[in-house]
């Protein structure tokens, strides 16, 4: 009688009966009033995880947030303290670096709660945690697009397509007044809210309560943080590899007026064009952007819009994971494979073997560096 009574308290005559008769530990079970108040209905009835799905995910973070932050950190110190690789193009890379930092920055308030089974940093946490996530996931998206249309500008157009210093800050602006208003909104109760999700161990915007509000901002962001940007960088990577097939299949035809098997055959036959180079850099993007982020959309629509029972602790802490890996992938993909970027991280690091051919040592590794620049950097 006395143990009800607690649990009475603790509930209050709302959430007591969603507590097992059988003595199973529920998912909200020791959190206070305050803390209830913003976690939604949908998690209320689910049982606590086990304690290794919270050590694993613990683990598995531990990982990401060291991968990201070396990564990334590393990114941000050489691009800012080198003068070569301040240029306009590579601004728009180091703004994507510091996004992916912010993303994998906010991690320790996940690992905790993990180690502490729960909602352990509270309300306070949630939004701290939730704020971070919005500016770094939808100014991330925003960066891509921006790097795609670089890198479609400067290929289609080599001679007047360059990304002037002016307009590479002006597209970093932009981007960060976009982000702002999305995540603003919600933290402060204008429009949507921040609220705990899964396990309750991340925060994230609510996609849950089953109002209208909250489908129309669903919908909205929805719309703005995935989809805008997913369209520009199809569009614009559509375009970089149908150049790339068109310059080949001109080359090709050169090849067979003048009789030769090839215009390239006194290159390295062991090495790529840079043409098939950029085409392999430009789908790897659209498919890191396409693998991160689509099961995090398509999570939101169902739970604003579909049956939110197919949407457990455990699955909504799938796609989750997902964002958090590409930013640990990314520096590899935008900046890692950038030839100036490795021979600097030689130079600095010799320890590293990192072994990049010099700039200067050929005239057909230079003209191969080059034009691989705009691709390794896309």
């Amino acid at each position: 009688m006395e143990n009800e009574t607690q649990n009475y308290n603790v509930y209050g005559a709302y959430f007591a009966p969603l507590r097992s008769s059988d003595g199973v530990k529920m998912l909200v079970d020791g959190l206070d009033s305050t803390d209830l108040a913003v976690v939604p209905e949908h998690w209320l009835s689910y049982p606590a995880p086990p304690a290794s799905a919270h050590t694993a995910l613990a683990l598995l973070y531990c990982f990401f947030t060291a991968a990201a932050l070396i990564g990334n950190g590393l990114v941000i110190f050489v691009f800012a303290t080198t003068k070569s690789l301040r240029t306009s193009s590579n601004l728009l890379i180091l703004n994507l670096a510091i996004f992916d930092f912010i993303m994998m920055a906010k991690a320790p308030f996940f690992i905790y709660n993990s180690a502490m089974r729960g909602f352990a940093t509270g309300a306070l946490g949630c939004q701290i945690f939730a704020v971070m996530g919005s500016y770094s996931g939808i100014g991330a998206s925003m960066t891509n697009a921006c790097i795609a249309y670089d890198r479609h500008s400067t290929i289609t157009r080599p001679l007047d397509g360059r990304l002037s210093r002016g307009k590479a800050l002006l597209m970093i602006a932009c981007v960060w007044i976009y982000a702002t208003p999305w995540s603003l909104m919600p933290l402060f109760n204008v429009w949507g809210r921040f609220v705990p999700e899964g396990y309750l161990t991340s925060c994230t915007f609510d996609y849950l309560t089953n109002t209208f509000d909250t489908k129309l901002f669903v919908g909205c962001i929805f719309t703005c943080s995935y989809l805008f940007p997913m369209g520009f960088i199809i569009y614009f990577y559509s375009g970089i590899v149908k150049q790339v097939f068109a310059h080949e299949a001109a080359l090709r035809e050169q090849a067979k007026k003048m009789n030769v098997e090839s215009l390239r055959s006194n290159q390295n036959a062991s090495a790529e064009s840079a043409e098939i180079r950029i085409a392999k850099a430009a789908l790897t993007v659209c498919f890191l952007f396409v693998a991160s982020w689509t099961p995090y959309g398509v999570m939101s629509l169902i739970g604003a819009f579909g049956d939110q029972q197919l949407l457990t602790p455990g699955v909504t802490m799938i796609p989750a994971v997902a964002c958090k890996t590409v930013a640990c992938i990314d520096p590899w993909v935008y900046a890692i494979s950038h030839p100036k970027y490795r021979q600097e991280l030689q130079r600095r690091m010799p320890w590293l073997q990192i072994r990049e051919p010099d700039d200067n040592a050929s005239t057909g590794t230079n003209n191969t560096t080059n034009s691989t620049a705009p691709a390794a950097t896309a």
